[in-house]
């Protein structure tokens, strides 16, 4: 039977890619520039779960097909939950890994370790029609004082897992087992097996 198509609302390919792996079984993931949405959503929600629904909704009814669309980020204790929803953006551009790391480094500059941290995941699942469902999953650990591992992206390298790895010395296997992107895609994957056993009882 052939997969039906799921568009991710992101043109970001280390995101596409992880959620091929983790959802690939499932759907054909493409991502929003391949479902030919081109132009950039503003996200001006207040918290992740608000993000992930305006991207969400906004390619839907770009594309009319099934869309996934997650706003992620780092939130630090010390930092007051910061950056947040800002992480990607947390230097003052978006995108800028590096800056976004040696600001970070920079504002925890005299705060001694343990910097607990947790990396936060909404996904927001929207249908034709506009019907939203939102997952959240996130991941705990801390900050270290410099960046270890080159794999990864974002703050991968400064997050330091419950298993002694940073983010960036794992593998994307690893990654997808505990990840708050694999924990909320695990719920979205068990509200999909949920939904098609109501639709064949």
């Amino acid at each position: 039977m052939q997969k039906k198509t799921l568009v991710v609302a992101s043109a970001n390919p280390n995101k596409i890619r992880e959620f091929s792996r983790l959802l690939g079984d499932t759907y054909n993931v493409i991502s929003m520039r391949e479902a030919g949405v081109l132009e950039e959503i503003e996200e001006n929600g207040t918290t992740f779960e608000e993000n992930a629904r305006i991207k969400a909704r906004a390619v839907m009814e770009k594309t009319g097909l099934p869309v996934l669309a997650d706003d992620s980020g780092l939130e630090v204790d010390a930092l007051d939950g910061a950056p947040g929803v800002y992480s990607a953006r947390f230097c003052g551009h978006h995108g800028d890994d590096d800056a976004n790391n040696r600001l970070l480094l920079k504002k925890l500059q005299g705060i001694p370790s343990p910097r607990t941290a947790r990396y936060v995941a909404a996904l927001a699942y929207c249908l034709p029609g506009g019907e939203m469902h939102v997952f959240r999953g996130t991941c705990e650990g801390e900050i270290l004082h410099e960046p270890r591992g080159t794999g990864g992206f974002g703050y991968d390298p400064l997050f330091l897992c419950n298993n002694g790895q940073t983010m960036a010395e794992i593998s994307l296997t690893e990654k997808n087992r505990f990840s708050h992107r694999a924990m909320a895609s695990r719920m979205l994957l068990d509200f999909l097996g949920e939904e098609k056993n109501r639709a064949q009882q």
